[in-house]
This record gives structure tokens, sequence and C-alpha cells, in this order.
């Protein structure tokens, strides 16, 4: 394995862990949860736009983009979902119940995905050790949760 991969991947959990928060605190200044995440996302966008421009990369042809299926495009829905869920929940149960049922809800959707190879990603059967590892993840959220 690629330890940078490995950094990255924890760092990014603590990452969204703070965005959460911060994004709690963004609803509350903000007064709407909605305009709060459209203003995470716009941030977000700017930053992506100035990356893509720095790094030179080119945008496909208007045919290549017709032809992508209308299912992949679900994703910035799904993140708009995720963000306002976590700006309203977060002050009613709390960031570590909102971030281990996420991460609970992530792991089970992932073990699933990976075994049957779904969205296009690699066979990694749901043998005895994930199936452990999911047990104690979501011993782990009943823990937390029950506070």
């Amino acid at each position: 394995m690629n330890y940078i991969y490995i950094l990255f991947a924890f760092l990014v959990g603590i990452a969204i862990t703070v965005q959460a928060g911060v994004n709690a605190n963004l609803r509350q200044a903000m007064a709407n949860p909605i305009l709060a995440a459209a203003i995470s996302f716009g941030s977000g966008f700017v930053v992506l736009v100035l990356l893509f421009l720095a790094t030179g990369g080119s945008t496909p042809s208007s045919d290549t983009i017709k032809q992508v299926a209308w299912w992949k495009w679900a994703g910035g829905v799904m993140g708009a979902i995720y963000m306002i869920t976590v700006i309203v929940s977060v002050p009613k149960i709390g960031t570590a119940n909102l971030v281990s049922l996420s991460v609970a809800g992530q792991l089970l959707a992932a073990v699933v995905l990976d075994h049957y190879g779904l969205l296009g990603f690699s066979l990694h059967p749901a043998n005895g050790w994930r199936l452990i590892g999911l047990v104690f993840i979501m011993a782990g959220v009943l823990l937390v949760v029950r506070n």
C-alpha cells in the first residue's frame, strides 16, 4: 500500500469532521441551512475551478458530455443532501454521533459496492475479516450514539 494515500485518507476524515462544525456554524450565522450549504459549495467550486485552471485541465467535448449516463451526475446532488444533513443534524445530535453514523453507513455501502463490484469498482469480496470489522464499527457506533 502507498502510505501517502493512507495518510491523506486519515487527514480527510479529520477535515470532514471539522467541516461539519464549520458548516453548522455558518448555518447559524446565515440563519438558513440551504444558504450555508450553497456558500460552502460555492467556495469549494471556486477552489476547484482555480485548481483546474492551474493544472491545465482540458474540458471534454459537448458530445462526450452528452454521452455521460444520467446517474453519473448524481454525485453533486448526493453531496448537497449530505451537506444539508450535516448542517441541520450537528446541532441536534452532535458531531461525534453524526460522524460515527456517517462512517458506519459509508463502510456498509463500501463493503457492498466492493463485494459486488458495483459502479465499476474492482471486486473485493466481503470476507470474514471485513465483516468482523464491519461488526466492530457498528458496535463502536452504538457505543458512541448511546452516549
